[in-house]
């Protein structure tokens, strides 16, 4: 049986106007369609932090020049995000399957996770969203709109909101059937629409759930043998941007949650990545996660790249 991979792709990655997304997500298909090539089923579960930020943005801007334009709340903004960004993978994905000659067909779910509406995230925003900004553009905009924001890895400060824990996937019966069926599934884009169950009724909630774990959640549930986390950088690092900054090539879970408790990983970085990645690899023995460049997707997977986490 062909192995299953839960793909996390950074919404970084990703372009931040419609023409440069299109050409990211040429470069970003490739290795993922050499994956599939060598008889590997995909889930892709896309970030979307610029995107929906500028979603959001661009609505509450629209609203200061004429108040009939309502508010876009940030589930709607999310399930925005998964359209638009689903497409763009979508084209790209089946354009590549067919100039290789392959038939797999290329779908994309619009996704809902369930969060705990009493989950304590809800009164600790932690999640960036949206652009970079100055500490100076960051403090006015902290204090005109009431949002908050953090310095994020050194890049600038983003604004942060609500990041509750997902524990459950509505649509994981379609996303294992489309699977099944040998389709590549675009699924739980931005770490999905966030929803809380109201006597077995779905609502709707304002927050970001993060994307590195909604994957890890999906790679649980659909049972796949390794999550795939691609980021900007080839390998996990233990005093990143430092001197003594240090390429790790394996963790076992237990000594990833010892440099946890050191505070080896940002907030907001690397630190829910390797979070995910030890829910994961603890779920079920065998399983493993590995975290890896985008344009070492194909060898991280066939050849040893990036940094395996694997249980002791």
């Amino acid at each position: 049986m062909a192995r299953k991979i839960v793909v996390a792709l950074g919404g970084n990655a990703l372009g931040l106007t419609p023409d440069a997304q299109k050409a990211a997500v040429q470069r970003a298909v490739k290795p993922l369609v050499e994956l599939v090539r060598d008889g590997y089923r995909l889930a892709i579960v896309h970030g979307n932090g610029p995107q929906v930020g500028l979603i959001h943005l661009a609505f509450e801007q629209s609203r200061q020049s004429d108040p009939h334009i309502p508010a876009m709340p940030f589930a709607e903004s999310t399930a925005m995000s998964q359209g638009y960004i689903g497409y763009h993978l979508q084209n790209a994905l089946k354009n590549a399957l067919l100039e290789i000659g392959l038939p797999n067909n290329v779908s994309t779910v619009v996704t809902q996770v369930v969060v705990d509406p009493t989950d304590p995230a809800f009164s600790r925003p932690t999640k960036p969203v949206g652009l970079f900004y100055s500490q100076e553009e960051a403090r006015r905009m902290a204090r005109e709109q009431g949002h908050v924001f953090v310095e994020d890895a050194g890049r600038g400060y983003r604004r942060v909101v609500p990041s509750p824990e997902p524990v459950d996937i509505v649509e994981k019966g379609a996303i294992q059937r489309l699977m099944k069926l040998g389709d590549l599934v675009i699924a739980c884009g931005g770490g999905g629409i966030p929803v809380c169950r109201e006597e077995e009724y779905l609502s709707s909630l304002e927050a970001v759930i993060d994307k590195d774990k909604a994957a890890a959640l999906l790679a649980e549930l659909i049972s796949a043998d390794l999550l795939l986390i691609l980021t900007a950088v080839p390998y996990v690092a233990l005093h990143y941007g430092q001197p003594n900054q240090i390429w790790v090539d394996r963790l076992t879970t237990r000594e990833a949650r010892q440099y946890l408790d050191q505070g080896q990983f940002a907030a907001g970085s690397m630190l829910p990545k390797i979070e995910a990645a030890i829910g994961f690899v603890e779920s079920r023995p065998g399983r493993e996660t590995i975290i890896a460049s985008l344009e070492n997707a194909y060898d991280a997977v066939t050849a040893g790249k990036g940094t395996r986490i694997l249980t002791p």
